[in-house]
């Protein structure tokens, strides 16, 4: 079991206004959803910008824990650097995007299991059939100190730069490894393709 730190601290900004983690999918809240998946992987861990956030209701009645993020104005960067920096110690830790709608539970397992069957690398992800690195994302518990220094908008990019040839992917059967939903547009085309 390793910790599970979903990213829910960015504004939705493409949304126009409408915060697409709390749209209703299933009869449930999007962030919710992804509590729920990530159920029996380890401890959850939400980052989040500010403890009134509206977000927050979506964790009520889950044992998810919120972790607030003074960063997250800063970008991705800043969040995960903040929101690592918060887990609890372990020999490895999940990163999971909170748009990410098509993911499932046993996706995130099949990327756990890799730890075991792959256990020579120090990264293990989803990947899109042709190879696109995507999420969940596991990182090997000896990487944390490279969070510390991630700054501006573009995540951990440096870091699976920087270890790309230690790094697994296990390939899903469709691009949902990479799929979210950005726009108004975006997610009016997915709920017409899945009525």
């Amino acid at each position: 079991m390793i910790p599970v730190l979903i990213m829910a601290a960015g504004t939705s900004s493409r949304m126009r206004g409408v915060d697409k983690l709390m749209l209703d999918v299933d009869g449930a809240p999007l962030l919710r959803r992804q509590i729920e998946f990530a159920h029996g992987i380890g401890p959850i861990f939400v980052a989040l910008p500010r403890g009134d956030h509206p977000r927050v209701a979506a964790l009520q009645g889950t044992d998810a824990t919120a972790l607030i993020v003074s960063d997250a104005a800063e970008g991705l960067g800043g969040t995960l650097r903040n929101a690592v920096a918060q887990l609890p110690g372990s020999g490895a830790f999940m990163i999971v995007l909170g748009d990410l709608i098509s993911l499932k539970n046993n996706d995130l397992r099949a990327v756990l299991d890799s730890m075991s069957a792959f256990p020579d690398n120090l990264i293990w992800r989803g990947a899109t059939p042709n190879g696109k690195s995507g999420h969940p994302i596991i990182f090997d518990g000896s990487l944390r100190c490279e969070f510390e220094k991630l700054q501006g908008d573009d995540g951990a990019k440096s870091i699976t730069i920087r270890f790309v040839a230690q790094t697994y992917l296990h390939s899903f059967s469709d691009n949902r490894a990479c799929y979210d939903l950005d726009t108004p547009e975006e997610w009016s085309a997915w709920r017409a393709s899945n009525l």
